[in-house]
């Protein structure tokens, strides 16, 4: 038997190797000392046996299988090209390790070949692993998993993610029980249903203290999860492609990496390390040194009614209000007058636009704002020049029911990428343009993981021809979210709701996984346009200043004093932007219900900022004290109130953040907290703090 360990920071992960089978895990969980005998960790976790089981356990394996007679859902399902299941037997081929650790295993009858990888990040605590499987020949797979890590025993609960549009990473807690809990997302993207991860809390963790595991699938295509505890007591976390999602004979089939995170420090620590992994390893910025300009997009202002006199009035008081990026939405290009018609024609409409987009891209620059434009590449309507040309590029039948009015193109056609590719990159070299948000509007007929390979390819050679251009992954909101698409993009549209009530509890819970620098967060309407709902302009910007701040609205529509509000709100964000895009986002365990609460703490230590939004009716009379984390307990920090105009006439008592700045220990801020002012519902807290 042989030993193998994976240390990231504060975590390691501890493989044994028997010489005529595959590995499996024998340790998932806080960082072992460097002198640990691995082998007396492996057999501590040995099971007994007694009756009604078989003579021996059958491993769970990083790879379960059937030819072992293990009990439970096998890691690989592979078939000949006439249907013949095959149960390979695998054996130890080789090792390789080098920053990675590369565990090969054959199959010499069948022609198989097993390999695992494994990666460990000290910086971001993040271990990343993928499962590829070649074959000789063609040979047909229905399911592979990446590399199968058992679920921790002291855990009685498991945390995945649901949610639809407007409402997205909705958490659902399920109880372990013996059986399955499984996701097999058909929609051929990452969805708002389906986010592809899994949060395995230990006993009473919370957000800010005990151990939590916690799995993420780098995968913008359908994927599948299951975690499933066996009769004997043992638990399994599957992740990989959706069921089937290759359906061609093929020699080679590989997973998209699963990244892990373990933490001590309840589910801030991994969160920390998924959006530290996020932002410093998988996104690539075209400008890494610039700071993330205040975002402007003009869809709920004007939809398709286009005109250049609106939308540089529009961008006039846009830029007095501090926005420094003006993205002009869909209904640009020929035709586009509704979402029924000319989706794929990419193309200016001569009619909106007789003298091109240049005169508009020319007074937003004069105006000291980058240009930004919107496209939805992958798909197409009926009612357009590419649909009637090129039927044969629409996936699946034209039959299909219609989804926003439109199909799915085939993006694992070549020629089709082609065209598209030459179509963007034309506008793009002829016109002055900083940022695509890049739109994916409908869900796939079916579930094909080469539609997924090919956004990849494109959005490849895009970048590739314009290294300089940031694209924003939005679909319908947040359907498409996910460390796959995000290797790609350096921005996402979290949801479609600019509600700042629903975007405070959807941007708390994506906070387990997206640092704030690219999670795109605006100030929508007074009336939004999703909910009807009517919210403070105080509340709507600083929901928006937690994030990649922007504007989504008409900014004719405010009157003087919400436009001086939202000037001071967003010039709170320019100067505080620098540190906030480094900074570890850290949920708060509030006592009252109604409050959602964080922290966001620069790398350093040195200051923090504290967002307590009331997101609905308290219970109780006076605010609840609130308790901060991750604070040197001997250190002091003067924290202060930063708008403290927002204390309501209904405030009539004198805590002492009322008045002025304090100076309380960490200990004490972490332990008493902090008693904030009586505020009222959908309203928001913003403490400062700093280090003395």
């Amino acid at each position: 038997m042989t030993h193998y360990r994976i240390d990231a920071l504060r975590q390691t992960l501890v493989l044994a190797a028997p010489s005529d089978g595959l590995p499996h895990c024998t340790f998932w969980g806080a960082r072992l000392p460097d002198g640990a005998d691995l082998a007396q960790v492996a057999a501590s976790a040995a099971l007994d046996l007694t009756g009604g089981m078989l003579d021996a356990n059958p491993e769970l394996t990083l790879c379960p299988q059937t030819a072992a007679a293990f009990p439970g859902q096998p890691g690989l399902v592979v078939r000949s090209p006439d249907g013949t299941p095959l149960r390979p037997v695998f054996t130890k081929a080789g090792t390789k390790r080098t920053d990675t650790l590369s565990l090969a295993y054959t199959d010499e009858d069948l022609g198989l070949t097993l390999t695992f990888r494994f990666a460990a990040d000290a910086a971001t605590g993040i271990i990343t692993a993928s499962t590829t499987l070649d074959s000789d020949t063609p040979v047909l797979c229905d399911w592979l998993a990446a590399p199968v890590l058992p679920g921790p025993q002291l855990a009685d609960q498991m945390i995945d993610f649901a949610g639809r549009w407007c409402d997205e990473f909705q958490p659902v807690t399920t109880p372990w029980a013996t059986g399955i809990r499984a996701r097999d997302n058909r929609t051929g993207r990452t969805g708002h249903e389906h986010f592809p991860a899994i949060i395995l809390p230990a006993r009473g963790c919370t957000n800010t203290g005990g151990e939590a595991h916690a799995l993420h699938y780098g995968w913008s295509g359908g994927h599948r999860m299951l975690a499933e505890e066996l009769p004997d007591g043992r638990r399994q976390i599957q992740f990989g492609h959706a069921t089937a999602s290759d359906p061609l004979p093929g020699t080679r089939f590989e997973t998209a990496p699963l990244y892990a995170a373990f933490s001590d420090t309840g589910l801030n620590g991994c969160a920390v390390s998924f959006q530290r992994h996020l932002r410093d390893r998988i996104v690539t910025w075209p400008q890494p040194d610039t700071p993330r300009p205040v975002h402007y997009n003009c869809w709920e202002a004007i939809y398709f009614d286009h005109s250049l006199a609106a939308l540089t009035a529009i961008a006039d008081r846009a830029a007095a209000l501090g926005a420094e990026r003006f993205v002009l939405d869909d209904g640009w290009f020929k035709g586009r007058n509704d979402d029924t018609t000319s989706l794929g024609d990419w193309t200016i409409d001569a009619t909106k636009w007789p003298d091109g987009l240049t005169p508009l891209i020319d007074h937003i620059h004069g105006l000291g704002m980058t240009f930004g434009l919107w496209f939805e590449p992958e798909m197409v309507n009926a009612d357009s020049d590419l649909a009637r040309a090129h039927p044969d590029w629409i996936l699946g039948p034209t039959t299909q029911p219609l989804g926003r009015g439109q199909y799915v193109l085939d993006m694992a056609n070549a020629d089709l990428r082609d065209h598209l590719f030459t179509q963007i990159t034309t506008t793009l070299s002829t016109h002055d343009i900083e940022y695509i948000k890049w739109d994916h509007n409908r869900v796939l007929p079916y579930n094909d993981a080469a539609q997924t390979r090919g956004t990849y390819d494109l959005l490849k050679r895009l970048r590739d021809a314009h290294p300089e251009v940031e694209i924003e992954s939005c679909s319908s909101g947040g359907g498409r979210i996910d460390f796959g698409i995000m290797a790609h993009t350096q921005r996402v549209w979290l949801s479609d709701s600019n509600d700042a009530l629903s975007r405070l509890r959807i941007q708390h819970d994506a906070a387990l996984f997206l640092p704030s620098c690219v999670t795109g967060s605006h100030v929508g309407p007074r009336t939004c346009h999703t909910t009807g709902r009517i919210h403070s302009i105080s509340f709507r910007a600083w929901v928006a200043a937690q994030r990649h701040m922007g504007f989504e609205m008409d900014p004719r529509e405010l009157t003087d004093a919400e436009a001086a509000t939202l000037t001071k709100v967003t010039a709170w964000y320019k100067a505080n932007r620098d540190w906030l895009r480094t900074a570890d986002i850290l949920r708060l365990d509030a006592a009252d219900p109604a409050i959602i609460a964080e922290q966001q703490q620069a790398a350093d230590g040195t200051r923090f900022v504290v967002f307590a939004g009331h997101a609905g009716t308290s219970t109780q009379i006076a605010p609840r004290p609130l308790r901060l984390t991750g604070l040197d307990p001997a250190a002091s920090y003067t924290i202060d109130l930063a708008n403290r105009e927002d204390i309501s006439s209904l405030s009539r008592g004198t805590p002492a953040l009322k008045s002025g700045p304090l100076t309380l220990t960490g200990q004490s801020l972490m332990s008493q907290g902090i008693a904030l002012p009586y505020d009222l519902p959908d309203s928001m807290w913003i403490i400062e703090g700093h280090r003395a």
